[in-house]
């Protein structure tokens, strides 16, 4: 996939640090903005300790989630968010990688939402897969996993 910046980026250049990654997309209403909130107050609570974790969000909206955008609406997370998107084909094998599902949902007047999966992918600094989390669970639950994932490292 493509990150915002215009980097290619795979597997291979997402080792060396634990990343939580996250399916979403920028016109989501409601738990795209609320886990990357949820996310962002993670990220403060681990003070220093942030900088050794990488939030990845993969848009499952390519269409209208353009470099640009998608880019500007991750910057107030945090500098250690990774923005990607692709094509439909790389999107849907990055989904199934993940065993995560979207599907659009038609509006009236041709508007539409992304139905999509909402967990957290924790992922070692080696790629493999450390475990999933729930967006909604308390603070302390997030802050167990990702101190276990940090310390895993």
């Amino acid at each position: 996939m493509t990150s915002t910046d215009g980097e290619r980026i795979g597997p291979d250049q997402l080792r060396g640090k634990p990343y939580v990654l996250f399916f979403g997309y920028t016109f989501c209403p409601d738990v795209c903005p609320m886990t990357l909130s949820v996310l962002a107050e993670r990220l403060d609570a681990l003070g220093p300790r942030a900088e050794d974790l990488r939030i990845v969000f993969v848009t499952v909206d390519p269409e209208r989630d353009t470099a640009d955008y998608l880019g500007e609406y991750l910057d107030w997370v945090g500098p250690e968010v990774i923005g990607l998107r692709g094509t439909a084909e790389e999107t849907a094998a990055t989904a199934r990688a993940f065993r995560a599902t979207y599907a659009k949902v038609p509006l009236a007047g041709g508007e539409y939402l992304m139905d999509h999966t909402a967990a957290l992918y924790l992922m070692d600094a080696n790629g493999g897969f450390a475990g999933k989390l729930d967006y909604r669970a308390a603070p302390e639950v997030h802050a167990n996993a990702l101190d276990r994932l940090l310390r895993a490292d």
